[in-house]
């Protein structure tokens, strides 16, 4: 856990908002997203998040309060996607962090020395403000299966004669996904229309999926990539990880269930999926490492899979949430119903060691490639990360509290993710928002 100033409690910052208590965005975390002012003919380009504001890193550059290593990695950030800022590498984004932290912490010495914060002020934009674009050119989308208690949980309800696939436990196991449909918060999601087969029924039909579902993920953003053929050893595949994000991979269930044989889900996830527009840095995510733990009665990892670094401290304390808001519930100015909460730390597999097995074989990760860590679910029933175990496929409804139920989710339903890590001795960070609403499905023509 390689920890320096940028994580003291201690220190705070002089711009009062980012010192709330239960803020998401103070000075200890500076994450990175792709905005512009609403309302406004200006091109997108990279912000870093800090209380209420959005610093404008561009800003910044034209009122000359950046240098050096720092100076560049700004300038690589003025393009309306993050990727030539990510293939710079750790040393320019723990530069740029260092720097920003400096400009930003409240005055402590000779004030001759200090930044001149009238001109930083300039240099601000309001949250409320702002509107977010993708934080990268995605080139390539890959969505990983490494929550355990989700898969026990599935297997239970759809095969319940059936075992845990035999090879989840030695591999993080994952499949390709969509680029074109991957959105930012806010994302209108369409109802998909897709085969089905209804009960009973030898013959499917197309319509509107009716059990459709989100998932609770986090975004894994890679930074550095890696050239063909060459793996990304466990030991280093974190130095290739930018930073995380919020995911919700939306997913129809009765369309998922007729057409995942024998290659595994289609239509049903290549319709949409939404993430946050922030990404916390890994450095931000340093304070917030945990032990990661393999029972001794289950399968150890492969080599390629092991490192003592990755046993001691691979495991990330993520507190999240899912929340749903009902149209009814936002006619009537009603507050939002929480549907679960969980943490990071349960999954099966790390960071790394996703990275690690998507390259063993050659593959060459590229700088923006985006990883969906799978559905976070942990081993209790109020952690499940997705409505297909909450409500044990649609048997036992959640009550939302109004009167309303669910068992899927449906038009109009808003789906809310959140995110935060906090550990005694250290400031807490957030994830911020991540909000999809369902709209109705188009007509079967």
């Amino acid at each position: 856990m390689n920890l320096d100033r940028t994580h003291d409690a201690a220190v705070k910052s002089w711009l009062a908002s980012a010192n709330l208590p239960h803020g998401d965005f103070p000075l200890q975390n500076l994450p990175y997203a792709i905005f512009r002012r609403k309302g406004y003919a200006e091109e997108f380009r990279a912000g870093i998040a800090l209380g209420d504001q959005v610093i404008d890193l561009a800003a910044l550059l034209r009122e000359r309060c950046l240098n050096g290593l720092a100076m560049q990695a700004a300038i690589a950030c003025t393009q309306p996607a993050l990727n030539e800022f990510f293939a710079m590498g750790p040393d320019a984004w723990r530069i740029l962090r260092q720097a920003i932290f400096a400009l930003f912490e409240a005055p402590t010495g000779n004030a001759s020395t200090m930044p001149d914060t009238d001109v930083l002020r300039r240099c601000l934009v309001p949250q409320a403000l702002v509107e977010y674009s993708l934080p990268a050119r995605i080139g390539d989308y890959t969505d990983f299966y490494t929550s355990i208690d989700h898969a026990r949980n599935i297997v239970k309800l759809l095969r319940p004669d059936a075992a845990l696939s035999p090879n989840f436990q030695w591999m993080p196991i994952a499949y390709h996904g969509r680029v074109s449909s991957i959105g930012t918060s806010g994302q209108q999601v369409r109802r998909p229309l897709g085969q089905r087969l209804a009960a009973g029924r030898s013959m499917p039909d197309v319509s509107a999926c009716a059990r459709l579902d989100y998932e609770l993920e986090l975004g894994i953003f890679i930074g550095v990539g890696n050239p063909q053929g060459e793996p990304i050893p466990v030991t280093h595949a974190e130095q290739h990880v930018f930073g995380l994000c919020l995911l919700n991979d939306w997913s129809a269930r009765d369309i998922q269930m007729w057409e995942s044989t024998p290659l595994g889900p289609f239509l049903a996830k290549n319709f949409a999926t939404t993430i946050s527009p922030w990404i916390v840095t890994m450095d931000a995510l340093a304070p917030f490492r945990h032990a990661w733990e393999r029972p001794a009665d289950e399968p150890q990892p492969l080599a390629y899979l092991d490192a003592p670094a990755n046993r001691s401290e691979g495991s990330i304390d993520i507190h999240l949430e899912v929340w749903l808001e009902s149209e009814r519930q936002r006619t009537n100015d009603a507050p939002a119903t929480r549907l679960s909460r969980t943490s990071f730390r349960h999954q099966y597999w790390t960071v790394a060691q996703m990275v690690a097995h998507h390259t063993v074989g050659g593959c060459n990760l590229n700088s923006g490639d985006l990883l969906g860590s799978g559905t976070i679910s942990g081993p209790t029933a109020a952690e499940a990360g997705a409505l297909i175990e909450l409500t044990a496929a649609g048997k036992t409804p959640v009550a939302l509290g109004n009167g309303e139920a669910r068992s899927f989710l449906e038009d109009g339903d808003t789906v809310l993710m959140k995110g935060w890590c906090e550990r005694p001795g250290f400031t807490r960070i957030g994830f911020g928002e991540n909000r999809g609403e369902v709209t109705p499905a188009r007509a079967v023509s």
